[in-house]
């Protein structure tokens, strides 16, 4: 025997033994195979269609963020641009109220210089009459110092009333 080629016996029995061994197969075990084979790739198609659609609803869902984040953004700066206008309106109203308080106090302010004017005016006055009468009697008693003078004096006087009553 040589190693090189085996006896016929023995190769017949071992093509007799790989039929019997490929006929059970292909009875029995290629079936499940290639239906194993088959739901496995029934198993990954769907679950290529699976993540597919995963994909796409990731996309979309990715888009209305984006979409959500605009509208946010677009609220955002309308609130903020309203805070504004509001805070620019209430800074207008209290400029104008603070405008009407200064004119009203310095309207009060006038009013009470003048009142304080009027009666310093009229303080004057009196003392200047006070003056006037003490400086008058003065010189009355000076030039009404003998009796001729004074009976001259109230003639005269006399005679003025006399006069303005006619």
């Amino acid at each position: 025997m040589s190693l090189l080629m085996p006896d016929t016996g023995l190769l017949f029995w071992m093509l007799l033994a790989f039929l019997v061994v490929f006929f059970v197969l292909a009875k029995f075990g290629f079936p499940i195979i290639t239906r194993m084979v088959n739901e496995r790739k029934t198993y990954i198609d769907h679950s290529l269609i699976a993540a597919k659609e995963a994909n796409e609803q990731l996309a979309n869902l990715k888009v209305e963020g984006e979409t959500i984040l605009a509208k946010a953004h677009e609220e955002q700066a309308r609130i903020l641009n309203e805070a504004s206008k509001t805070r620019e309106q209430m800074l207008a109203e209290a400029k104008d109220r603070a405008r009407l308080e200064g004119n009203k106090l310095l309207e009060e302010a006038k009013k009470q210089i003048r009142a304080e004017k009027e009666d310093a005016i009229r303080d004057i006055r009196r003392q200047v009459a006070l003056l006037s009468v003490d400086i008058a009697e003065k010189v009355l008693r000076k030039n009404l110092d003998d009796e001729s003078r004074q009976t001259e004096m109230i003639e005269r006087l006399l005679d003025e009333v006399n006069l303005s009553k006619n």
